[in-house]
C-alpha cells in the first residue's frame, strides 16, 4: 500500500518535491497546500509540469490538516520566519502526520535550536504519534551523510571540510539571493545571512550532527566570511548588480575541538565565475576534503535535466526529502536526524531512457 503524501508549498523546492511524489512508486499524492491565491484550485500536475492528477491545490490550512495522509513534505520558505514555520510544522505533526522538511535548516540536528523549539516539536510528535525529519542537500546529505560515510574510510583524520562551490546566477530564489544573502547590496551593508549568529543558526546543526556522528564534543562553533564586489554590471533574474556591490561571498562555519577547527562547512558563492579567482573553483559541486591517512577529496557534481547546476542542487533537496518518506513513516515517533535513517537508495526509481 502506498504512503499518502501532502505537498506543503510549491515554490523553489516544493514543485520538484511534488514532481518526485508523483513519480515515486511507493507514494500517492493526497493533497497540496499553496501560499499564492493564483495557485488555489490548480491541478497538482500543472504546478510541477506533470499530467493532470485530479488533486487540486488549496490555501485552506484546516482542510489540509484534516486530510487522511501519512506524511507532509513541508518546503515553505522559512529564512525570515523560522519560528512561524516551526509552529506550522508542530500543527501538522500534532494532526497525526509525519513531516519531512527542508525549511528550518538548523533542525537537521533536532536539538540545535534550543530546548523550547525541541519541546514544542516533541510534544507535537507525542500528540500525533508522528515523526519529523529535516534534510535536503545542504544542509543535508552533501554535508552530513556524505562526509560521515567517507570518514569511515579513514585510519586517522585531522580535518573534514565540506565545500559548496556554486554560481547562484540561475538560482530561482531572488528573495534569498538579493535580500537574505545581500547580493547586489553595498559591501558595507549587513544582510540577514551575515548578521551575528545567522550562519551558525543555519549551519550549526550540520556541525553538531557531524560531531555526534564522529563522537566529538565541540568547544564552540565559529563563523567567518569575506565578500567581493562585481567588476562589471550583471543582470541576474531581472535584478541589476552594479559594479562595486556584492557579487561573491565566501563563508565558513567551523566546529572547534581542542582549540582548532576540525569540522568546516564552507560556501563559495558567485554570480560571475570570473570573480575572486583566489577562491576555490568548481563546476557546480560539493567537495569533501579529508585531511588524514589516507587523505581524500570527493567531488560531487550535479545538474538538472537542462544541465543547470544551481537548479540541480534544488532538485537534490527535493528528492532527498521525498525518498526519505517511507523510512520516516516507518520510524518510531519523535525527532529524527540523518543518523536515525537506514541507507536510502533509488529502489523502484529505474526508468527507461
Amino acid at each position: 500500500m502506498a504512503y499518502r503524501v501532502i505537498q506543503w508549498s510549491t515554490g523553489n523546492v516544493g514543485r520538484y518535491a511534488l514532481r518526485q511524489i508523483l513519480d515515486h512508486p511507493e507514494l500517492e499524492l493526497a493533497g497540496v497546500w499553496v501560499h499564492g491565491e493564483a495557485k488555489h484550485g490548480e491541478d497538482a500536475g500543472a504546478l510541477c509540469g506533470r499530467a493532470e492528477t485530479g488533486v487540486r491545490a488549496t490555501r485552506d490550512v484546516e482542510a489540509v490538516l484534516a486530510m487522511d495522509a501519512d506524511c507532509v513534505v513541508y518546503t515553505a520558505t522559512a529564512d525570515r520566519r523560522p519560528f512561524d514555520a516551526v509552529h506550522e510544522i508542530a500543527r501538522i505533526l500534532a494532526s497525526g502526520k509525519n513531516v519531512v522538511s527542508s525549511s528550518v535548516v538548523g533542525l537537521v540536528h533536532p536539538h540545535h535550536l534550543g530546548a523550547r523549539v525541541r519541546a514544542q516539536l516533541e510534544e507535537a510528535c507525542t500528540k500525533g504519534d508522528s515523526s519529523f525529519l529535516t534534510s535536503g542537500i545542504d544542509p543535508g546529505f552533501a554535508n552530513d551523510v556524505l562526509p560521515l560515510l567517507l570518514s569511515g574510510l579513514c585510519g586517522t583524520w585531522q580535518e573534514i571540510r565540506i565545500q559548496e562551490i556554486v554560481n547562484y546566477a540561475s538560482y530561482a530564489q531572488p528573495e534569498v539571493i538579493f535580500d537574505t544573502m545581500g547580493f547586489g547590496k553595498p559591501l558595507a551593508h549587513t544582510p540577514v545571512l551575515l548578521m551575528k549568529g545567522a550562519l551558525s543558526f543555519a549551519w550549526g546543526g550540520t556541525i553538531r550532527l557531524l560531531a555526534d556522528g564522529l563522537g566529538l564534543t565541540l568547544d564552540e562553533i565559529r563563523e567567518v566570511h569575506e565578500r567581493r564586489p562585481a567588476t562589471q554590471r550583471l543582470d541576474i533574474q531581472g535584478h541589476v548588480v552594479e559594479p562595486g556591490t556584492m557579487a561573491a561571498l565566501r563563508f565558513e562555519v567551523q566546529g572547534v575541538v581542542g582549540g582548532r577547527p576540525v569540522l568546516v562547512v564552507e560556501h563559495v558563492t558567485r554570480l560571475d565565475d570570473t570573480l575572486a579567482p583566489e577562491w576555490e573553483h568548481g563546476n557546480g559541486s560539493y567537495r569533501v576534503l579529508v585531511k588524514g591517512v589516507p587523505g581524500m577529496r570527493c567531488e560531487f557534481e550535479f545538474w538538472d535535466e537542462h544541465g543547470d547546476h544551481a537548479v540541480g542542487g534544488v532538485v537534490l533537496t527535493a528528492t532527498r526529502l521525498v525518498n526519505a518518506i517511507p523510512a520516516v513513516c516507518a520510524a518510531p515517533p519523535g525527532l529524527l536526524s540523518a543518523l536515525d535513517l537506514p541507507l536510502l537508495t533509488g529502489k523502484g526509481l529505474l526508468r527507461a531512457p
